[in-house]
């Protein structure tokens, strides 16, 4: 499995493991679909080694779920390319990026 979650008090965190792309779709969903609301999501990326324009598309589609307030899900453990690939589609404003 690429994806995995771990769940605390109110906090999902998802684990992206290699590929970060359209072949995740299905589990990227599948991890927050069921959440109550009010959960607050971190995406760890600390694993990932790539990815592409769909997984900002899933990104989104994952701050839609949670109401569209950036304080509510934060992206970590970016290499320096992805990062990148974030500043330039403006997530820093989506989103919390470390």
């Amino acid at each position: 499995m690429s994806i995995s979650t771990t769940t605390n008090d109110n906090i999902t965190r998802i684990i992206i493991e290699d590929k970060f792309d359209y072949s995740v779709h299905n589990e990227f969903r599948d991890a927050y679909r069921d959440t109550p609301v009010g959960t607050q999501f971190i995406i760890d990326l600390n694993r990932t080694t790539y990815m592409d324009s769909s997984a900002l598309g899933m990104m989104l589609l994952l701050r839609e779920h949670s109401g569209e307030k950036s304080e509510k899900i934060s992206i970590v453990g970016c290499t320096q390319e992805i990062k990148k690939i974030l500043e330039m589609s403006n997530f820093k404003n989506l989103f919390n990026i470390s």
